[in-house]
């Protein structure tokens, strides 16, 4: 069995906002240099639900994960991760041609990478990316490789030639199955993932991690990338905030209560 899992390379959401900075004209995000990218959360959690599917299925089942990603040279740091984690391979489209990508451009170019990985029975991502939270690239992709998708996954068992997904609902869940091949959008309700030991870190760094340019994957430069999105990004930019701070006084609680019941019938919050 076949697993591969499309991750994505975010800027650290743990980073203090005062070190990002948008250049509105470029209309893209600047990151103080120094400041590595992270895999995107969601997408770890994906990882962790390809290598729990191979750990129930055993070894016997043969069971191969392979990273998928699209970015720069600095992917190649979150892939070694996620190979020290437990995933076999490690692939990396890698080209100024993929740059500037939207959510269609994206699950296309994923989309001839699984179609050269060959038989591929499960595909897996995060419910959504981290930094602009669209989550167009799961259901895309799975519209694109014509096959069914399932979304907000929180547990996954493949059983006899079926994926099984326990998926989060806004009241609860449901259980749902669809035939293989399939593709399933991971949510956080997952759980812990794993961590890398130091072994299998010192490990991931001696693996190889293939970068593959649109020649690679059969399509042409204009194929993918800005040239191939279907997105027109209007602006980006920080709001500015004007939100104000008032503290109401009073003469014990009593007055505090009074004065703040006063209030929000003066701004006409109650």
């Amino acid at each position: 069995m076949h697993i591969a899992v499309c991750i994505k390379q975010i800027p650290d959401p743990e980073i203090a906002p005062s070190l990002f900075r948008v250049d509105e004209d470029a209309k893209q995000v600047i990151v103080v240099p120094g400041m590595s990218p992270v895999i995107s959360p969601f997408d770890e959690q994906a990882v962790e639900a390809a290598l729990r599917v191979r750990d129930a299925m055993g070894e016997e089942a043969e069971v191969r994960v392979t990273a998928l990603t699209i970015g720069d040279e600095s992917a190649r740091r979150i892939l070694k991760h996620v190979l020290a984690l437990g995933a076999d391979d490690a692939v990396m489209m890698s080209d100024p041609a993929f740059a500037d990508s939207d959510g269609y451009a994206t699950a296309y170019a994923l989309s001839k990478a699984i179609a050269k990985l060959g038989a591929v029975d499960l595909v897996l991502a995060g419910r959504q990316a981290a930094d602009f939270d669209a989550g167009m690239v799961g259901p895309g992709l799975a519209e694109l490789l014509g096959v069914p998708a399932i979304t907000f996954a929180r547990k996954i068992d493949v059983v006899d030639g079926a994926v099984r997904v326990v998926r989060v609902l806004g009241d609860g869940s449901e259980t749902v199955e669809a035939p293989l091949p399939a593709l399933v959008t991971v949510s956080h309700e997952m759980g812990n993932v794993r961590n890398a030991s130091l072994r299998e870190t010192m490990r991931a760094a001696k693996k190889p991690v293939e970068a593959w340019a649109p020649a690679d994957i059969g399509v042409d430069a204009g194929d993918v990338g800005a040239k191939a999105a279907r997105r027109t990004l209007e602006r980006l930019y920080v709001p500015v905030s004007d939100a104000q701070c008032e503290f109401v006084e009073g003469d014990g609680a009593q007055a505090v209560a009074s004065a703040l019941a006063r209030r929000l019938v003066e701004e006409k919050i109650v």
